[in-house]
């Protein structure tokens, strides 16, 4: 029944299978891959026949999780997987980078990759495995595909490399690196540093690389037995319409590229597209006029990259080197809590961070479990940014990875929890793009932070590099244009502080690059990145000594566990009461950490002393200020320490012996009292007269005067309450004469 095929490889210490001919047979192919005990299904399906007039290869990559994959139910009321989440979405842009270059070009049948999380063992993860995957089954499949790609988890434990360490492992590792490309060449690069120089970070980079060369091995073997016939694909006649086009565009086009000004030079190429299309008749066939478009498309391409490899000079007249003008501006937001504005050439973003509390953090539901991130990074890219009207919505993929690449740049700067137990949010606006609009948010993103006074250990800047190949002639640009970026064969972005690499991220449109290009691409960003943060520093040095005026504050105390269930109370009722009276947010952790937040200082002070006055013990000796709850014939109980009340006997209100309490006080009155003691059954004992009412001082003893105590406290009055408010004394009477 089945024709199954098989090959194993030892790989970082564990054993890879790959597997095909079991599942999915309909698929033009599918394979199966596991690690450890972690296992995906990779499916490859493509179209027979190309949708007429379409002008891309429309590639579509789905990567998705099961929770029965971990022996989970998802939550929720349907019990069912919905939207893709982060971690879904980001796996499928990282699958697609690496294989979208690879396709033949003019390959533009409908293609589509599924890979479907089946088991996971919780210490392999699976995003690995899902790249390995998805290349053997499109190697397998008889696509025209310039493969078989291998990919690799890189770390640093110790300050030694390791290959696809665990899940925990990943705790203690100073870099987190996914590195993807062919037997030749690097494809991708995803990243996220602690502050790695960049020397170290090229050595992991080819140390992955290194290292996967076995898979794509084991790949060539699987396909040697089970690969499906090449497919036998008709490609466009690309040279059809190459001279008529140069004729009629050429001139405007050079034109064009020696534009500095974005919208000049887009109009000056629609005036050559029009022209060309106007000019040259291809009749309906939609596909003709795809044809025509790539043609003219492709002497786009020529005329910009050969001036720059010649020259050595860009469309806007920079050399390679040179990073556009820079200004930073901060506190652009009169109410937000940090906000930053970040101009670069026609790119800017302006960026806003908001400081919240632990209730603020974001709960992420995985396959390893649900967690809490008090880290929260958006990036939002409206059309208006690049003078377009579009369809606004959802954010889409590209904004989740843009943000994410972002996230993972500021993240290792950040202070600890302990350090700032504040959740925290920065959204970037996208105001204009034309080039790298997410390096932009991370320098914005570093900005509003120190703005906030969030202690960032260092501020954060990154640049964008372009790279542009003819044969073995190549130019890496600095600080790319966004037509630099979209003709051009590399998009690799570095961020980081003044002493090292936070993030990297490399894609290519090629079939790779070598390691002296990555080098020298590199080299050129740390001399941009310092640049940029010289320019960041004229509008702000470093953090915030104080939190912005609207900022909440946050007042950490621990109490003791078994006194959680008291500050919470029956169904909440108790911490409710505390938040209604104080106006403060208040958050309590398992470990009995407690948080009040609040702009209003005496909100934080009215919630530090109920939640005190529940879970402390009031001292002997020590000054309370209290109010007056409740007047007898015998003397005035006091609310002095959280709920705790005391009596004040008449002959301890005041100096001399008053005919009555209310003589002296008044119900709802605050007064200082001062702990005596407590009886054989536990009441307090309070003292008015001791303490000066106006300052909350001890008034000193006089010479030989014998110290307050309970040993010398006058006698109970007959049926009096000796005790705490509400108690009845019910010992004997005494004498009062």
């Amino acid at each position: 029944m089945f024709d199954i095929h098989r090959v194993e490889i030892d790989w970082g210490g564990r054993k890879l299978t790959l597997e095909t001919g079991h599942m999915a047979r309909q698929a033009d192919a599918a394979v199966v891959a596991q690690y450890g005990e972690t296992s995906v299904l990779a499916t490859v399906v493509a179209a027979r026949s190309v949708k007429p007039g379409i002008d891309f290869f429309p590639l579509t990559v789905n990567y998705q999780e099961r929770t029965y994959a971990a022996g989970k139910i998802p939550g929720g009321y349907f019990k069912r997987e919905g939207r893709p989440t982060e971690k879904e979405t980001l796996t499928s842009r990282l699958i697609d980078r690496p294989i979208r270059p690879l396709f033949v070009e003019g390959f533009k049948n409908e293609t589509q990759v599924v890979v479907t999380v089946l088991s996971h063992d919780l210490e392999n993860d699976p995003d690995v495995v899902a790249m390995v995957a998805a290349s053997a089954a499109l190697t397998l499949s008889g696509l025209p595909f310039l493969g078989p790609i291998g990919g690799a988890r890189v770390g640093v434990i110790n300050g030694e490399f390791v290959l696809n360490p665990m899940i925990d492992e990943m705790m203690e590792s100073s870099l987190d690196l996914v590195v993807a490309g062919t037997h030749d060449a690097v494809m991708m690069v995803e990243s996220e540093a602690k502050e790695l120089p960049e020397k170290q970070m090229l050595e992991a980079v080819m140390f992955g690389h290194k290292h996967f060369q076995p898979v794509i091995q084991a790949i060539i073997k699987l396909a040697e037995t089970a690969a499906k016939e090449p497919w036998d694909i008709k490609l466009p006649d690309f040279d059809k319409y190459k001279d008529k086009v140069k004729e009629l565009a050429e001139k405007t086009l050079r034109d064009a590229f020696s534009t500095p000004e974005k919208q000049k030079r887009n109009a000056l190429v629609d005036e050559a597209h029009d022209k060309v299309f106007a000019e040259i008749d291809t009749g309906d066939d939609p596909n003709e006029k795809v044809l025509l478009a790539d043609t003219f498309k492709k002497l786009e391409m020529d005329i910009m990259r050969t001036d720059v490899v010649s020259t050595g000079k860009r469309i806007d007249g920079r050399d390679l080197k040179t990073v556009r003008p820079i200004l930073s501006e901060v506190h652009v937001l009169p109410r937000t809590h940090g906000s930053a504005l970040f101009t670069r050439g026609e790119t800017q973003a302006l960026v806003v961070a908001t400081l919240g509390t632990g209730e603020d953090e974001q709960y992420i539901d995985s396959l390893e479990g649900t967690k809490k991130e008090r880290f929260l990074l958006h990036y939002n890219f409206p059309p208006y940014s690049v003078g377009e009207v579009g369809r606004m919505g959802s954010p889409g993929r590209r904004e989740i990875g843009h943000g994410k690449l972002a996230w993972r740049a500021v993240r290792p700067m950040l202070p600890t929890q302990e350090e700032f137990p504040y959740t925290i949010r920065v959204v970037s606006e996208i105001m204009e793009s034309n080039g790298s609009s997410s390096m932009a948010t991370v320098c914005g993103s570093s900005l509003a932070l120190m703005d906030a006074g969030v202690p960032l250990k260092a501020p954060i800047a990154g640049i964008a590099m372009g790279l542009i190949k003819e044969g073995k002639d190549f130019a890496v640009l600095s600080d790319i244009l966004g037509d630099e970026d979209h003709l051009g064969d590399m998009d690799f972005k570095v961020a980081g502080t003044e002493n090292g690499v936070t993030s990297l991220q490399m894609d290519i449109k090629i079939t790779g690059i070598t390691e002296e290009i990555m080098r020298v691409a590199l080299e050129q960003a740390t001399a941009g990145r310092l640049h940029i943060l010289g320019e960041m520093s004229k509008a702000i040095t470093g953090s915030r000594q104080e939190l912005g005026e609207y900022a909440p504050r946050i007042e950490t105390i621990k109490i003791p566990t078994d006194k959680i269930r008291e500050v919470i109370g029956s169904g909440g009722s108790v911490i409710r009461e505390i938040v209604a009276e104080s106006g403060a947010k208040i958050d309590i952790s398992d470990d009995g950490t407690v948080k009040i937040a609040s702009a209003s200082r005496e909100s934080i002070e009215k919630a530090l002393a109920r939640i005190r006055g529940i879970t402390s013990e009031p001292e002997v000796g020590e000054i309370y200020k209290g109010k007056v709850v409740k007047i007898m014939e015998f003397g005035a109980f006091v609310n002095f320490f959280g709920s705790k009340d005391g009596l004040v006997h008449i002959s301890q209100l005041t100096q001399g012996r008053p005919a009555t309490v209310g003589e002296v006080v008044k119900e709802g009155q605050e007064v200082y009292v001062k702990l005596l003691g407590f009886d054989d059954r536990g009441k307090v004992r309070l003292s008015m007269k001791i303490v000066d009412q106006e300052t909350g001082k001890e008034i000193p003893r006089a010479e030989g005067e014998p110290e307050e105590t309970f040993e010398s406290r006058p006698p109970r009055r007959e049926g009096g309450r000796g005790g705490e408010r509400g108690g009845r004394d019910r010992g004997p009477r005494r004498d009062r004469g």
